[in-house]
């Protein structure tokens, strides 16, 4: 069931990540684990890290296959990937192994010396670059959070614009890409549905080569260029059990998500203690419970933090 808010439609479900079918290359993302595939029929040349020299992969003799990206500082031994297949090769790592600003270049290393090359014409590259910006003239894959779904949970529409040739959905989820995300043309306009994670994002239109706002979204912030970005927040429901407590007549959670306020989140007794159930967005959050009065932190929770004046919270990560 999806919820429609004016210019997103939000469904609060568990996110299934996949990969976008036919032109993505290299990854999927499944439940809170990231795939990395490799299959050698995808390639046709790879790059000999030492002489810069481009070679065919026919009757290549491969040893072994690594994930080597931004993310594990490029290297060609960590992330060794497992045998599945004549011709394929998987790696799994779980969400928590990256940091919240998921969104990284990444290539394939054969026999730890050999880069596979990715054609062109896949969507999820990037021109590969030195520390000082310099090409080199061959392509790495990227990995984003965002990915177009027709199940998915924010489904982006701009009313109008019905002689336009192009539409571009761009923003903070896909690096700002001009061309990864192109929009279907409706009756009404264009359409595109994503797979986002909870947090909040930035976003613009580009029609036509030229970057909009989203008309119908009043949500925006101001931006580098004196401009300004659409702004969305994908939210999820996340529930906090405190168990035991039978006795009090109140419980309330309070937290960062709500400027702590003591009234707000009233929670339901159960058999086995008390419960609620709110939409938060992606990152972290501090929490306490109130329980007639008085405030404590999570006995059943042990990552706790220090809020920075003195207080020991509960800690709550939403991915």
């Amino acid at each position: 069931m999806k919820l429609v808010i004016t210019y997103l439609c939000l469904c609060f479900l568990s996110l299934n990540l996949v990969a976008q079918n036919g032109n993505t290359l290299g990854y999927k993302i499944e439940g809170e684990e990231v795939v990395f595939t490799f299959d050698v029929r995808d390639y046709k040349e790879y790059t000999n890290e030492h002489t810069g020299r481009k070679m065919d992969f026919k009757d290549f003799d491969i040893e072994n296959v690594v994930v080597s990206g931004e993310f594990n500082l490029w290297s060609r031994d960590k992330w060794k990937m497992n045998k599945v297949g004549e011709y394929t090769y998987e790696l799994r790592k779980k969400l928590s192994d990256f940091t919240d600003e998921f969104s990284w270049e990444f290539k394939f290393v054969i026999n730890n010396s050999y880069w596979a090359e990715p054609s062109n014409k896949v969507s999820n590259i990037a021109p590969a670059v030195d520390n000082y910006g310099n090409n080199y003239h061959t392509y790495n894959l990227k990995i984003y959070t965002a990915v177009p779904d027709p199940n998915g949970n924010a489904c982006f529409k701009l009313n109008g614009y019905e002689n336009a040739k192009n539409v571009i959905l761009s923003g903070s989820f896909n690096r700002w890409d001009e061309h990864l995300f192109k929009m279907t043309k409706t009756t009404n306009g264009w359409e595109l549905t994503l797979d986002l994670k909870p947090g909040e994002y930035q976003y613009k239109f580009i029609v036509d080569g030229n970057w909009i706002e989203d008309p119908d979204n009043p949500s925006k912030k101001r931006n580098e260029y004196d401009g300004y970005n659409s702004v969305i927040n994908i939210q999820v429901p996340v529930t906090f059990n405190l168990f035991g407590f039978k006795n009090a007549n109140t419980v309330i959670l309070a937290g960062s998500f709500n400027d702590w306020n003591e009234h707000e989140i009233k929670m339901t007794k159960t058999d086995k203690g008390w419960t609620s159930t709110i939409l938060l967005s992606g990152g972290k959050h501090h929490y306490k419970y109130i329980v007639d009065g008085e405030w404590i932190v999570d006995p059943n929770n042990s990552i706790k933090e220090y809020d920075g004046y003195g207080h020991i919270n509960s800690v709550k990560m939403v991915r």
